[in-house]
């Protein structure tokens, strides 16, 4: 008869399979510190050789790392989805600015399509609430909190889509332009009009969610991207024009 002996699974098996998962979903995030391993094993309810086990296998698979004397990480998982090689051609030519864009606008309008289908409450209220935190820092003069929370919010809406494969693709390539590898995101907040355009469309965004609206959610994700695209069109012209001019300037005071 095709039946085998049911084994009781290993205790530091099961605390992979745990972590795995928490790493999957994206609740554990890269550079993440994990609680002492006293802590640890009291929640997991295990002991510390079990947790110890389940450690070293994790470190040894790349997704867990040791800091020394600092604790034990989540591994820079997303950070190797691309060489620096790769990352040193993108940054280097302007086509790849507006293919990231692009890429953003066809995968971010889908997730957040499916977010405002799959999502639960609770998915609602982090994307809410990340929104809200973006209209207090709004009032402020520096953008650096602004620009920040704006990928916050985009990536809220992506965990929200449920769909494992493109939260981590799109968490990688987040990871760039948090490097500054596409473009520099606070340039987009420096004026003062665009700042106000960009938070209008991320409250039809984050209304089109909270409604449950999955056509209006795609179509205002499409648009802020638009936006965005035509914006960065205008910022690499103004630069291209500043260029010409300061050559202009240099040769008058040289006659």
């Amino acid at each position: 008869m095709p039946f085998q002996r049911i084994e009781a699974e290993k205790l530091s098996r099961s605390v992979v399979k745990q972590i795995e998962q928490l790493i999957l979903r994206g609740i554990l995030r890269p550079g993440e510190r994990l609680p002492s391993e006293r802590e640890l094993s009291e929640r997991l309810s295990v002991s510390r050789p079990s947790l110890r086990e389940a450690v070293a296998e994790l470190q040894e698979r790349g997704l867990l790392a040791t800091r020394a004397g600092a604790g034990i990480y989540v591994a820079d998982v997303i950070g190797s989805a691309f060489s620096p090689a790769l990352i040193d051609l993108l940054s280097a030519h302007e086509e790849a600015v507006f293919d990231y864009i692009s890429f953003r606008q066809d995968l971010e309008s889908i997730a957040a399509e499916r977010a405002a289908i799959h999502g639960s409450d609770t998915d609602l209220k982090v994307i809410d609430t990340i929104f809200r935190k973006m209209e207090v820092a709004h009032r402020k003069r520096n953008p650096t909190d602004e620009a920040e929370l704006d990928a916050e919010f985009h990536l809220a809406i992506i965990e929200a889509s449920h769909n494992v494969i493109l939260l981590h693709m799109m968490r990688a390539s987040f990871n760039l332009l948090r490097q500054g590898v596409f473009f520099n995101r606070q340039q987009m907040f420096k004026n003062r009009t665009t700042r106000d355009i960009l938070l209008d469309q991320h409250r039809a965004i984050n209304a089109g969610i909270q409604e449950r609206d999955a056509e209006a959610a795609k179509a205002a994700v499409i648009q802020h991207l638009d936006y965005v695209k035509e914006e960065m069109n205008a910022l690499k012209a103004s630069e291209r024009n500043e260029e010409i001019a300061r050559l202009r300037y240099a040769h008058e005071r040289e006659r």
